[in-house]
């Protein structure tokens, strides 16, 4: 009866981890993998293992960001009863702050060993250079990860989390996964790199609107606290026609066949996303958009991905 119990238990505490791990964010973090993977694989350079390894990569990355973004805001007091949105684990008290920094390491850790895994699939032991660029690039990512809401400095809280995620799922995800198949970076790959970063960027910002007033409160200066909730919808049209842009772009430079038109059928639900959004006065009504966002990113890479291998 007692190891029942105790079996029961261990359950319920790993479902609040997969919980705050936050599931339904990871479509969007691979979405760059699978958009640089598609087109290092347009040019003849692709290999199946390289590409799990990057996908399992970087989900590892986005959980980590999840985790220490759930115990950060936690113990700041950021999530709170006046914030909009799921009620997270530390906040709740289902998770201690101490055993949410123990699976951080633990997840950092994993992530460190695929992440090598990975570089040395993609570079074998004798590119030298490569090797240290990535294995500091990996580093990065996970002290970048924690950073977001982590610390007396964490950067989520002065207005530069938006670059950031910009540089991480867009240039870094779509350009690094390229350069792991094909070692160069070819000069068209920058425009589909730019869409992903402003799509995740306009996931983040409109995550930062629907927060915006208990933001104020726990002074958490994001982008959007600072130019104000008008400003904000402009600054989110603003990314997400300029994702579609520089997709044409990257189309029309490496013109081969209409197929490779096929993304802009993921941009249907985005603009209608805009006009929600154009419309919105109640910002509770901006929760279920986030998912609808992010979808639909996912939906873009893999609609790009096919344009492009077609």
């Amino acid at each position: 009866m007692c190891n029942t119990k105790q079996t029961f238990n261990r359950l319920t505490v790993f479902k609040h981890y997969i919980k705050a791990a936050r599931l339904r964010t990871l479509p969007l973090s691979v979405s760059g993998i699978i958009v640089g993977s598609a087109l290092a694989y347009d040019v003849g350079f692709f290999k199946v293992s390289i590409f799990v390894l990057a996908l399992f990569t970087t989900v590892g990355f986005q959980i980590i960001s999840n985790f220490a973004n759930d115990y950060g805001d936690g113990v700041k007091g950021t999530d709170n009863d006046r914030r909009i949105g799921p009620v997270r684990a530390v906040q709740s008290g289902v998770i201690t702050p101490k055993q949410m920094k123990r699976v951080i390491v633990v997840t950092s850790v994993i992530t460190f060993i695929i992440a090598s895994a990975l570089i040395l699939e993609s570079f074998g032991k004798d590119d030298f250079l490569n090797l240290i660029l990535f294995f500091v690039l990996g580093i990065a990512s996970i002290i970048a990860a924690i950073k977001y809401t982590v610390g007396n400095r964490a950067y989520g809280y002065s207005g530069f989390g938006d670059l950031f995620v910009f540089m991480f799922f867009g240039i870094l995800s779509v350009c690094g996964s390229y350069y792991l198949f094909t070692k160069h970076v070819a000069f068209p790959v920058i425009f589909p790199a730019f869409s992903i970063g402003f799509l995740s960027v306009g996931v983040l910002n409109l995550n930062n609107m629907r927060d915006r007033d208990s933001d104020i409160e726990s002074n958490k200066n994001t982008l959007v606290v600072k130019i104000g909730s008008e400003f904000a919808k402009y600054y989110h049209y603003y990314l997400l026609i300029s994702a579609f842009l520089f997709a044409c772009m990257h189309t029309i430079i490496t013109y081969k066949s209409p197929a490779q038109f096929l993304f802009m059928l993921a941009f249907l639900p985005i603009f209608r996303h805009m006009l929600v959004v154009y419309k919105n006065r109640d910002l509770k009504d901006l929760d279920p958009e986030l998912k609808r966002l992010a979808l639909s990113t996912f939906l873009f890479a893999v609609l790009f991905s096919v344009g492009v291998i077609l």
